[in-house]
């Protein structure tokens, strides 16, 4: 019954609409309850009347969110009347502007470093000053945070960034694609060029502004030369116009082959005279289109990207071609630390990615030029749902380092599911690395603190798009927000952050705020059970879309993404006794903690040892099978309750938030249940050890299709992988554009019943679904999940589509004949995998 409610409100209006573009900078009206405050400033003085400055930019927004805000309609000027603050203003501007007689201290101006701020508020007058502009745009938009969450408090505080480096990541192509699209084509390149219109591009620099994000590479790692034809120079310069208003620099991605692909040069080896021209000019030609570039990204030498070791050359002699032409114009050069030979053999038993980039940046410490920052990826594989942290950061104490972290979720749900990440990248921000015994947490290395480093800092991987949601998914955007106030200071909670953003982007009413809050909270360690748990990895599919489940695809590839399953044992030996040596890649207090059974974490067991399926954790006494067994049921089990969570908001949020967002959750449920069966199934099948509790491989509610009457071209077919179907097997029509039926006759007990299907919704064809019960029609449906779900979609029957449609509430009685009529379009015929009859409480 709760169920039928939930789909029910799927159709009932409720608050005004909102369509997620303005995230969390919605200004909404405060409840009158909120509202009553003592006093607001009059009038706003924003101490800059260049249009294009971020401190004008300041003013602009402090007008627009105290109208929006308390409906107050401030009048905005630009100069301080006698030189002096009015009694009753929000004055903005940079410590230079307000000049000596404005009353700022030289305690304050020291205090202040770039990008800093101060903010004073004592009652109706407001002060914001900056150590530059940005600074004093960063300033506004947190005093209207405050005020946004009903934050009246006379306060006076400073506020300085971690770091200097806070750069989100585009991996956008030039014909407007972007590599793991989740959220809609990319938003400033097309057909080749930059686009005419920019005004998403300024959108995203004022979101990205209002967290203290300073800068943006526009375009993909896996860099196109052609980024530095005289159009897209011209282009680029266009761009970091709409950007330069709110303080957000541009920055772009390069090819390293780029002086033999465009230049007319016969190689690009990093120390050929010739190369070190080319790369000056270009530099310099950059800066002319661009006079405040951010810097490069370069990936080199990594998944067939060209680079320095083609010439045997050092990775340093490669970073090092790039960042000297920038120490002229003071810009900064980002080198990815993401280096790893894919053609492993996974026969040999010392083989090891996650040793990579350890080995390949060994020796090379200190021989960075001083504007080259090191970026490295949170863990030493591929953004999995959990990794330790990557050891390259205990060995880069005389090099500059930032931590890359993903906020599009390729391996984690891909937007689809809901998956509040701040958890997870706090695991690794805290993480205590013991580099010579002392207290080494990641987030003072990167930040440049623990080795006393000058740069360092934060890169995500954002993959914004033109989705109005910007990610793809309202939920999503939790984890750019989280994303930036980290890296503006990493010492901040998960849960704080959380609840900033749910109030800001959703509103104050205490139910709302608490079940968001606990839903979002829950999302990581859910999705960790219900995919893959004690350091195996998320046990997707690696070789093609990473959304869906595909073990097998894990195993006998040259990624080293290995689990290492056999019939006997599971995970991969990285001791230094027995393995592939990686354990020893940590200082000694760490790496003993991880060579040891004994000490190892649970939740990181199969990363570091390989172990029999019977190997009882220490935590629990579990057996690492049974805990799979379990985790993956009780995964599944929370996931569950999300949407019938979700829907006691109803009236709380506008309807289409709330309908966009109970339509995911649904179907997140629904593939929770998909990957709970296949990974279960799967590993019994390997290990030939049954779940203790009889629940894998037994679905008493389910009829699968094969087992039902066909007609009209439905033919049984074997899926690849097997454990993605239920009972291993499908149906599918033979007839494109004529129905096909599957008919049951009901054994279950009279009673009342939500009819469940499971089926396959691939991305080549738009497939019609009906169901009837004694010929009265139940429900219908269409596979058009490629409309409106943001993951990568397949083609074929697999982990990817396989999906579940709801109807709640049908009454039954035992011998009524229940028939699924299936209508193929396109290259998908209608395939269809089960029916399900499921008793109240019960979640199959």
């Amino acid at each position: 019954m709760v169920m039928r409610r939930i789909l029910l409100a799927l159709a009932v209006g409720c608050a005004a609409a909102e369509d997620g573009l303005n995230a969390w900078l919605r200004y909404a009206p405060l409840p009158c309850s909120l509202s009553r405050h003592h006093s607001l400033p009059e009038s706003i003085i924003a101490l800059n009347s260049t249009t294009t400055s971020p401190v004008y930019s300041a003013g602009q927004e402090l007008h627009k969110g105290l109208l929006g805000i308390f409906g107050k309609n401030l009048t905005v000027s630009t100069s301080l009347p006698s030189g002096k603050p009015p009694s009753k203003a929000v004055v903005v501007g940079t410590v230079a502007a307000f000049g000596k007689s404005s009353g700022v201290g030289h305690d304050v101006a020291s205090a202040l470093e770039p990008d800093g701020f101060w903010l004073e508020v004592k009652g109706s007058m407001v002060t914001i000053v900056g150590q530059n502009e940005r600074g004093a745009l960063y300033g506004a938009f947190q005093y209207l945070s405050l005020l946004a969450r009903a934050d009246f408090s006379d306060v006076a505080f400073v506020s300085n960034p971690a770091a200097p480096v806070r750069w989100t990541n585009e991996w956008d192509n030039l014909d407007g694609s972007i590599e793991h699209q989740y959220g809609g084509p990319g938003i400033w390149f097309q057909g080749g060029h930059v686009v005419d219109d920019l005004t998403r591009a300024g959108q995203y620099a004022r979101l990205l502004s209002s967290v203290g994000i300073n800068a943006v590479i526009v375009n993909n790692v896996n860099a196109d030369a052609n980024i530095l034809t005289d159009a897209n120079m011209q282009g680029l310069g266009r761009l970091a116009d709409a950007f330069r208003p709110y303080g957000v620099q541009l920055g772009i991605a390069l090819n390293f082959a780029s002086p033999q692909s465009i230049g007319g040069l016969s190689t690009f080896d990093p120390l050929d005279p010739g190369v070190i021209q080319f790369w000056t000019d270009i530099t310099d030609k950059l800066y002319q289109h661009v006079p405040d570039l951010a810097g490069y990204l370069v990936k080199a030498n990594s998944e067939g990207q060209p680079g320095p070791l083609t010439y045997n050359r050092t990775l340093a002699d490669g970073a090092n071609l790039f960042a000297r032409p920038l120490q002229a114009h003071g810009g900064v050069l980002m080198f990815r630390a993401f280096v790893y030979n894919n053609n492993l053999n996974e026969s040999d038993w010392k083989a090891d990615r996650a040793n990579a980039a350890v080995q390949f940046f060994d020796g090379l410490d200190g021989k960075f030029e001083e504007n080259v920052v090191v970026q490295v990826k949170y863990g030493p594989i591929d953004f999995q749902v959990r990794e330790p942290t990557s050891p390259l950061f205990a060995h880069l104490s005389r090099t500059n380092a930032a931590i890359e972290l993903e906020v599009a979720q390729e391996y984690l749900g891909q937007q689809c599911h809901l998956v509040y990440l701040a958890p997870l990248w706090k695991t690794v921000l805290d993480f205590d690395l013991r580099v010579d015994g002392r207290p080494s947490l990641v987030r003072d290395i990167v930040t440049g603190r623990r080795f006393k480093r000058p740069l360092g800092g934060f890169a995500g991987v954002a993959n914004v798009g033109t989705h109005p949601t910007w990610l793809g998914s309202h939920l999503a955007t939790a984890n750019l927000y989280a994303f930036g106030r980290l890296a503006w200071d990493p010492s901040q909670t998960a849960e704080g952050l959380l609840d900033e953003w749910v109030v800001l982007t959703f509103g104050h009413d205490r139910h709302l705020r608490s079940t968001l809050s606990q839903m979002a909270l829950e999302s990581w360690p859910m999705y960790e059970n219900y995919t893959g748990n004690l350091g195996i990895q998320t046990l997707t599919d690696i070789l093609y879309t990473h959304y869906g489940p595909n073990p097998a695809s894990m195993d006998n590839n040259g990624w080293g993404q290995w689990t290492r399953a056999d019939a006997h044992g599971i995970g991969m030996d990285r001791t230094v006794s027995n393995g592939t040596g990686f354990a020893g890649q940590y200082p000694p207090e760490v790496a003993a903690m991880y060579e040891s059974l004994h000490t190892v974490p649970d939740e990181l067991l199969l990363w570091f040892h390989h172990v029999p399926y019977t190997q009882r954790l220490r935590t629990t006494g579990e057996t690492v099978i049974q805990h799979f067994y379990n985790a993956h049921y009780a995964g599944a089990e929370t996931a569950a309750t999300f949407p019938a969570r979700w829907a006691s908001l109803r009236g709380k949020v506008d309807s289409d938030r709330y309908d966009a967002v109970l339509r995911r959750l649904i179907y997140q449920a629904g593939h929770a249940i998909v990957w709970r069966d296949a990974i279960n199934e799967f590993y019994r099948n390997k290990s030939s050890i049954e779940d203790e509790r009889g629940r894998v491989g037994h679905h008493p509610w389910r009829v699968e299709a094969e087992d039902m009457t066909l007609a009209g071209g439905y033919s049984v077919v074997d899926v690849t992988p097997f454990e993605t179907a239920s009972g291993f097997r499908a149906v599918v029509a033979t007839k494109n554009g004529s129905a096909a039926t599957a008919t049951t006759t009901l054994r279950f007990p009279d009673g009342t019943y939500d009819l469940v299907v499971g089926y396959f919704d691939q991305a080549n064809g738009r497939s019609r679904w009906a169901a009837y019960l004694n010929d009265k029609l139940v429900g219908s449906w269409v596979g058009d999940g490629e409309d409106w779900l943001s993951h990568e979609h397949s083609t074929h029957l697999d982990g990817h589509s396989a999906t579940r449609v709801r109807f709640p509430g049908v009454k039954v009685r035992k011998g009524d004949v229940l028939r699924v009529e299936g209508t193929p379009d396109g290259g998908e015929m209608a395939p269809l995998d089960y029916v399900a009859l499921l008793p109240d409480g019960v979640i199959d």
